[in-house]
């Protein structure tokens, strides 16, 4: 892998900051939510005992009220309409067993668990009279076929110890049991646990969706960057622009922004460099061939001729040089932007350009020519001075490597619409030699300033390279393709509006 791939990735991207917001603020939601619904079911199971427990007691009462002392016996008045009541319904009934004394059975049903020994600190003790003690037990199996509860089936007992007896007998004590199923108060906790937590989690799903579009309310600023970021072009170096933005990301836009502003003063140094540096070298170079010249016209002797002919060769190379640094420096994104683009004809402007070159093709046994395939104007919204340029530099490089014979058309047209280019019409600019061409490897690699696919000619390196920087700079394309034989340098440009 190279340095550049090292550079554009550093890292892999870890979990979106949107989603992990959400989670730190839904799981302590998820968690409450799940201790809130096993206390819910705590108090309902609570609030149930209570409601089953005080039903309980009242029935033991009742059914206490009905035995009544006699002698050292007991008068039993339990009408078969009490014993109904009791046993009213069906899937909830209420057990009830009487015992003297405890553990005596005298009536009800005899299957019922006895209550729990009580204890105290010095070990067991009676329980007190009239006082209700209440407890869970299940129907033992020895009662597997009673009609009133299955076997195993959890109950809720209510025990109540009292004293009976006439005035001078000796008191007894009586024991009072009466028991209701389990069922009805698990349902009972269960359906008040569904009705408290259907809101809850309605409220929690409109919290979720409420905090969710906050999240994203609360990053769209950060969105914006990144698009701003993303957009751009690698060569634009304006700040970058955040209307209204958080005090954390607003910092941020500073701090990116600083640091496009020194990337683009160490840009702008570097150019002006440059031009400078071109512009004070185009005197002296100009100087010197004409020098040469007048020194090759005066001279007679083939050595020192052949001498005269490399410092002039040299000149012409070093001048060639210097203007296109200059027109690669004209066409930098900045400078595209602050020159002036107007509406003209490419057509006619390549018409005249390629009249200018046949002189200098003729010299080198080329047929240069136009290939009029229309004769209607091609408008383009450019700037005129740096297309010619581009124009230009495609004519010289077809002229310096096609070879002496060979043939250069130059053509215009518009582009045949297509589906991606139905509203934005595209002119077409080619450029096509029948020389040696260059190999496949190399039509990228070209576009590369000073960058060459031959070592033939005085080239330095940069022609294509300014032509793919005045077309990218004027949002066209341009691309390399093979001409059989030959070469063909297709370059395409936004038409104008209004043609």
């Amino acid at each position: 892998m190279s340095d550049s791939q090292h550079a554009s990735s550093p890292g892999q991207a870890g979990v979106s900051l949107a989603r992990q917001l959400l989670l730190w603020v839904l799981l302590p939601q998820l968690v409450l939510w799940m201790a809130g619904g096993v206390a819910t079911y705590r108090f309902a199971a609570g609030y149930a005992n209570q409601a089953i427990d005080a039903s309980l007691l009242q029935a033991s009462r009742s059914l206490a009220r009905q035995l009544k002392p006699v002698g050292n016996g007991l008068l039993i008045d339990f009408p078969r309409a009490a014993q109904d009541v009791l046993e009213a319904d069906p899937s909830d009934r209420q057990l009830y067993m009487v015992s003297s004394p405890p553990g005596q059975f005298i009536l009800g049903n005899q299957s019922l668990p006895p209550p729990p020994t009580l204890s105290g600190p010095e070990g067991p003790r009676e329980p007190q009279l009239n006082t209700p003690y209440f407890y869970d037990g299940t129907m033992p199996e020895h009662d597997r076929n009673s009609r009133h509860a299955p076997a195993g089936q959890p109950l809720r007992l209510v025990a109540l110890y009292l004293s009976f007896g006439e005035d001078g007998a000796t008191p007894q004590t009586m024991l009072v049991q009466v028991a209701r199923s389990s069922a009805n108060r698990e349902e009972l906790a269960q359906r008040i646990l569904v009705d408290m937590l259907l809101p809850m989690s309605c409220l929690v799903l409109l919290m979720t969706v409420i905090v969710w579009l906050g999240i994203r309310a609360g990053l769209s600023p950060l969105a914006r960057l990144r698009q701003q970021v993303e957009g751009r072009a690698p060569t634009d170096l304006a700040p970058l622009q955040l209307a209204s933005a958080p005090r954390e990301l607003w910092s941020l836009a500073t701090a990116i922004n600083t640091l496009l502003a020194a990337v683009q003063n160490t840009v702008a140094t570097q150019k002006r460099f440059i031009g400078d540096a071109a512009h004070q070298l185009r005197t002296p170079l100009a100087g010197l061939k004409s020098q040469t010249e007048i020194a090759l016209q005066s001279t007679t002797d083939p050595e020192l001729r052949a001498r005269l002919q490399r410092v002039h060769d040299s000149a012409t190379r070093s001048a060639h040089l210097v203007n296109q640094l200059l027109t690669l420096a004209r066409a930098e994104p900045e400078s595209v932007m602050a020159q002036d683009r107007q509406r003209f004809d490419l057509h006619r402007m390549a018409q005249t350009l390629t009249a200018e070159w046949v002189p200098r093709a003729l010299k080198a046994h080329i047929d240069l020519g136009m290939d009029e395939l229309t004769t209607q104007a091609v408008w383009v919204h450019a700037n005129e001075l740096l297309i010619r340029e581009a124009l230009t530099n495609l004519i010289d490089n077809a002229l310096h490597y096609a070879g002496a014979g060979s043939q250069v058309t130059v053509r215009v047209q518009p582009a045949p619409l297509t589906p991606e280019h139905l509203n934005a019409p595209m002119a077409v600019l080619e450029v096509i030699d029948n020389g040696p061409g260059i190999p496949a490897g190399d039509k990228d690699r070209v576009f590369e300033r000073f960058v060459r696919a031959t070592d033939a000619g005085n080239g330095c390196g940069l022609g294509l390279a300014i032509v793919k920087e005045i077309v990218e700079r004027h949002a066209g394309q341009v691309e390399l393709t093979d001409a059989h034989p030959g070469l063909c340098v297709r370059v395409r440009l936004p038409m104008a509006s209004g043609n």
